[in-house]
Order: C-alpha cells, then structure tokens, then sequence
C-alpha cells in the first residue's frame, strides 16, 4: 500500500495510460479521482473498481474548457480536503492536421501547442496552491518520447511535448521550496487503443525495428513509473524525465537496419 490514503487526480483517464494510472494507484491504497469529458464512462469505471475494493471516484473535465482545470482541483480539494498527487496525463494531436514543418498550417500547430501546455500549466497551477497550503505534494506530468526524439510528422505533438518537458523542470524548481515535486514519465509506443486506431500495424513492425527491447510496451509499465513518483519512494527525486520506451533513442541511427542482423551472428 505505497500510496495509502494519498489523493491522487489523473486527467483523460477512461481509457489508456490515463487508466491505468488509476487502476495502479488504486491498488496501492490510493483514493484516486478520474478526470474525464465523459461522466458516464467515467462513472461505470469507477463503479466496477470499486465493486473491486478500490477507492475511485470522478470530476468533469473537458480540455477545450480552461476553467474546467481550476475547477476539477477545487472539487477534490473540497471533497477530500486536499490533493497530493496530480497526474496531467491528457494530451492530443490531429494526425490529419499535424504534419512536417513544410505541410502544417500554423493555426492547427498552435492549437494544439495550446491545448496540451495549458492542460499541464493551469492543472500544476492550480493543485501547487493546494499542496502549499498542506505540506507539498508531486505532480506528475506524462509526456512523450517523442518530446526528445524528433519524429517526421506531428510537429505540433512534438514541439508541446518538449516543451512540456521543460516546464517540468521549472515547476520543480520554482515549486521545491514549497515541498512539491514535479517529474515527467515519456512514453514510447505503448499498446494503447489510440496507437491501434491511427498507426498502420506496417508502420507499428517498423518502428519495433529501432526499439531494443524489442516490444511495445504496456500501459501498466508507464503506470509503474508514475506509482514511483507518487509515492513517498520518490521522496528526493524532482525535474527528472524519464523515459519509459524500450530504449527507443538510444542507438545509433542505424540501429534499425542493423540490429536483426546483427542478433543473427
């Protein structure tokens, strides 16, 4: 029970990584609330985790709605008295729209830089004010692997991302002094329903070609890093990025032609 009685938000969680977060740190003691557009959704989850022993519960969230973010903090806060872990897990692209550098139209790449930094801004900002006046508190932010690496589309998916993992370094340390840690878990391709729905499986054997681990990984494994971060384990350890993604990055850029033969010898 590494997260007992910690209450733990974690935004676009119905699906995903996003829930496995929840399932994880619910497992571990935690009284987590899913943030989630979808109430309905939300709420059958949360009810058959529940019918499991677990402690789930739920508030709206939309990320075309900036207030809804302040809001969805104030709501745990006013129910449980305060929050001691915040997991900003929602992120978008349009794969139609997010293209290369010569192909995107600059209105579609700053909406969405847009969305996905001030999901993670206004949610930190607003679960900081809290954790100050408790004690401190760890906010986690999930990002991408493609936020280190660049990919040859989604420009916009990428540049947010690497931004995103900047800011998790300054929140660390404009934070710190009010006891609150900030970390960020990159994942690399995971078998998530989104990967299944916008990436061809030719292009899912290509990219395993460049992965050293030879996998894609699970969205319990990004969850296992943030369990990590949530808990007291990680109690000295801010503005760390870490990825979660089999190696993917690591090797020369050659790896991907080289490394079935090379296994063969």
């Amino acid at each position: 029970m590494r997260l007992k009685n910690k209450v733990i938000l974690v935004t676009a969680s119905t699906r995903g990584i996003g829930l496995a977060c929840i399932k994880a740190c619910a497992k571990e003691g935690a009284i987590c609330y899913m943030a989630a557009r979808n109430l309905k959704t939300a709420e059958t989850t949360a009810t058959e985790l529940n019918q499991q022993g677990y402690h789930v519960r739920y508030v709206y969230n939309d990320a075309e709605d900036p207030e809804s973010f302040i809001h969805m903090i104030d709501e745990v806060v006013e129910k449980e008295g305060h929050i001691d872990v915040l997991v900003n897990n929602f992120g978008t692209s349009n794969p139609k729209k997010d293209l290369d550098f010569v192909h995107t139209d600059v209105s579609d790449y700053l909406d969405i830089i847009t969305l996905n930094l001030r999901s993670v801004f206004m949610a930190s900002q607003a679960a900081a004010k809290y954790m100050t006046e408790s004690g401190g508190g760890s906010i986690i932010n999930i990002s991408s692997i493609g936020g280190l690496v660049p990919d040859i589309s989604q420009i916009a998916y990428g540049t947010s991302k690497a931004a995103i993992n900047y800011l998790t370094k300054l929140i660390a340390v404009h934070a710190a002094v009010h006891n609150i840690r900030c970390n960020a878990v990159l994942p690399g391709m995971t078998a998530t329903e989104a990967v299944e729905k916008n990436l061809s499986k030719d292009f899912r054997d290509l990219f395993l070609h460049h992965i050293p681990l030879k996998r894609i990984g699970l969205p319990e494994e990004i969850a296992a890093a943030v369990v990590y971060f949530a808990s007291d384990e990680s109690a000295y350890t801010t503005g760390q990025i870490l990825a979660v993604s089999g190696g993917f990055g690591l090797a020369t850029p050659v790896y991907g032609d080289l490394s079935d033969k090379t296994y063969r010898r």
